[in-house]
């Protein structure tokens, strides 16, 4: 596996892949939402450096990413994240292979910061540049060295769960640059859903992971939501955030919505309203609902292609409950893997894995930035 590719400048061709004999450095830029990120990756799996500059703080005051104002943060943020990646990895700048950087998805304005300083720098260096699809990015995270794990141990074929909270994707892995889409959700991504039920318990945000570490203390059999009928592949999520919603205002006086009843009918009294609100148990039977489903369906997946090894990828997969679930199907022949928690989220050494790997790679330098998946 490998591609040529022509430096900007000179237009000499550059060997770029696991088979192109030799060691290859890649510096790549993340700025697809609100994390601005830069990072050095030999191989396309030895982070030599990784380095993120998050901007929950400024966002958490509007309870959400603001498009504009996550522009404005990566701009002030990108050359000193950048400097610091090269810095830690101990890598001059001439001595990059090539550089990378997120197209898309994402939002415009934030993508076009990492995209423009990756391509600046291709131009000055007179170096390849790359562009990296953020879904591919996210699955090969997988291949990245973490502690105490063989650097090499994991590759395809396998069956990924992508969940974050714009996504949420099952992917046959067939190879390295193969990637096959086989089911999605048809509305709400899963991190979407939680972030949303997350408001309704009235956690701040980033609410995921708040609502995760709730749910441990509830009660996951408490409340029993129904899963929506979709494809054998495909998700929904967007009923059960409904439910979760007519469930709390049955609490709070709201709505006069007949809502989920407790498992035990015999033993539970009827749901009144004026009620304190179980934040605990809903939000640990949300989950619950939500883990099964995943579960359910990617194994079905991989079943279905005959394949024995699952990832997860994406924000999503550092949720405590679903990892859990994922990991117990090594009781079962399977063989599971997660990337460390570090690499879950938004990062750029990812996209460096991704660039290395050819995993949908668009070489043009004046190619433009997309906000949906292509």
């Amino acid at each position: 596996m490998i591609r040529k590719f022509k430096t900007p400048i000179s237009d000499n061709i550059v060997n770029i892949g696991p088979d192109a004999g030799y060691d290859q450095i890649i510096l790549a830029t993340e700025t697809s939402c609100d994390e601005t990120a830069a990072a050095v990756v030999l191989n396309g799996r030895h982070v030599l450096s990784n380095v993120v500059a998050s901007q929950i703080e400024t966002h958490k005051k509007y309870g959400g990413v603001v498009p504009e104002v996550a522009a404005r943060e990566h701009l002030e943020s990108i050359n000193m994240v950048v400097e610091e990646a090269v810095k830690k990895s101990g890598i001059k700048l001439n001595e990059i292979t090539a550089f990378a950087a997120t197209v898309g998805p994402g939002l415009v304005g934030a993508l076009l910061v990492g995209l423009n300083t990756a391509k600046s720098l291709s131009l000055v260096y007179d170096k390849p540049f790359l562009g990296v699809n953020h879904l591919n990015a996210h699955v090969c995270a997988n291949y990245l060295s973490s502690e105490n794990e063989n650097p090499n141990i994991w590759k395809p074929p396998f069956v990924c769960l992508l969940i974050s909270g714009g996504h949420t994707q099952i992917i046959r892995v067939n190879s390295y640059c193969n990637q096959e889409l086989i089911g999605e959700t048809l509305d709400d991504a899963v991190g979407e859903a939680y972030d949303k039920v997350a408001r309704l318990l009235k956690l701040p945000y980033p609410g995921g992971p708040l609502l995760d570490k709730m749910a441990q203390t509830g009660d996951k059999n408490r409340f029993k939501f129904t899963e929506a009928k979709v494809g054998e592949y495909d998700f929904s999520f967007s009923g059960l955030k409904t439910a979760v919603l007519r469930l709390v205002q049955s609490f709070d006086g709201t709505s006069y919505e007949k809502p989920p009843v407790p498992v035990d009918h015999s033993s539970s009294l009827p749901l009144r309203s004026g009620c304190e609100i179980p934040r605990e148990d809903i939000a640990a039977s949300f989950q619950e609902a939500v883990s099964v489903t995943l579960l359910k369906k990617t194994l079905k997946a991989a079943k279905d292609s005959n394949i024995n090894q699952i990832t997860l990828a994406g924000g999503v997969a550092a949720n405590s409950e679903i990892r859990k679930k994922f990991f117990s199907l090594e009781n079962t022949g399977f063989r599971v893997h997660a990337p460390a928690l570090k690499y879950c989220t938004d990062n750029a050494a990812m996209v460096a894995s991704s660039a290395y790997f050819l995993s949908n790679v668009m070489e043009e330098l004046d190619i433009e930035v997309f906000s949906r998946v292509k």
